[in-house]
């Protein structure tokens, strides 16, 4: 039993493990076509900048709350970054242009930091705002304005096409995949191992109780916004870099997947838990739901209603398990109060 629930993993990490091991033998069955490098190659790519937004998403979410405005900020930070050093003719670098977005990022994730700790108001309204906000100055200052690949900074450029591993016929590992990793390895470590991670989870655990232990709570989600901010950031650039051009109007309406594979991953949407692990798994399961729906024989059109059920089934289950502790919850309450 013990053996079990350690396979298990404190957020389920084993079970949905054990349900993308389950997705990919029937899609192998169903198509012979799935089980080939291409389609792995494919996968590993197209989990990129999903993951970077799932980590931002995981973080709020610990702390309690929803993020809906990360796509909006991604691709404001991306294309004003990139934008402004192709007007100006100056290449700031790889590393400069990461960190011109960064700053964009952090600061529009002040904003909603500043908002929502200074003025205790439901994170997700403040975020559709924020996403209202920056859609408005996108279509009104910039419309459709696409900058191709031609006219992107040369570090991008090159950035774009810089492979780990290329097998001919079968695919490539893109370079980006090494900074993905790295902030998901940052992010655990900072979950795990520093009072500012343990202080997001006390936050969406209880953040009256929060308070009183000493936690300085409207600093801490301040922090956390801008952390949330530059995540986005980072996102939008290397979704810039990997689709080699920069369209004002795409990222935005890419939310329900992350949250869907933020909530498959483990992390509770009353806040207080998540793991990395779990989100690295989510996001991997939604990506092969919308890669490969096509190859055994489901229409295109119903990627959005698949990705909405397995969203629908993370929170039934969820608040199923919230129902089943309740009562052992009262119970002990009852048995402190008698003591």
């Amino acid at each position: 039993m013990e053996i079990l629930h350690r396979l298990r993993g404190p957020n389920n990490e084993g079970v949905l493990a054990a349900v993308i091991l389950v997705v990919i033998i029937g899609m192998s069955l169903a198509s012979p076509a799935f089980l080939t490098p291409t389609t792995f190659f494919a996968l590993a790519r197209s989990s990129l900048v999903p993951l970077v937004f799932a980590l931002g998403v995981l973080l709020v979410m610990i702390s309690g709350g929803i993020d809906v405005s990360f796509p909006a900020i991604a691709i404001f930070a991306a294309y004003t970054t990139v934008a402004w050093s192709s007007q100006a003719s100056f290449d700031p670098t790889l590393v400069g242009i990461f960190a011109i977005a960064i700053v964009i990022g952090a600061l529009w994730g002040l904003l909603n930091g500043f908002v929502i700790a200074r003025f205790r108001l439901p994170t997700l309204i403040v975020t559709l705002g924020t996403q209202g906000i920056i859609k408005g100055v996108l279509l009104t200052y910039i419309g459709s304005a696409y900058i191709s690949a031609g006219a992107l900074p040369p570090s991008v450029s090159e950035a774009g096409g810089a492979y780990l591993v290329d097998v001919p016929g079968s695919g490539f590992l893109h370079m980006m995949l090494v900074p993905v990793v790295l902030l998901a390895i940052a992010v655990w470590w900072m979950l795990t191992r520093t009072t500012f991670g343990r202080s997001i989870y006390a936050i969406g655990g209880d953040i009256e109780a929060a308070r009183r232990v000493g936690i300085k709570v409207v600093r801490t989600q301040v922090l956390l916004y801008v952390l949330v901010g530059g995540l986005a950031a980072v996102g939008g650039v290397i979704f810039v870099i990997l689709g080699r051009n920069a369209n004002p109007q795409t990222l935005v309406g890419t939310e329900l997947d992350i949250i869907a594979a933020v909530v498959l991953g483990g992390a509770s949407i009353f806040g207080g838990r998540g793991s990395v692990l779990g989100t690295v798994l989510g996001v991997l399961l939604v990506q092969l739901i919308n890669n490969n729906l096509v190859l055994i024989g489901v229409p295109s059109t119903w990627q959005r209603a698949a990705v909405g059920v397995l969203l629908l089934v993370g929170v039934s289950i969820q608040a199923f398990a919230a129902l089943r502790s309740r009562p052992s919850a009262v119970l002990l309450e009852k048995e402190v109060s008698r003591a």
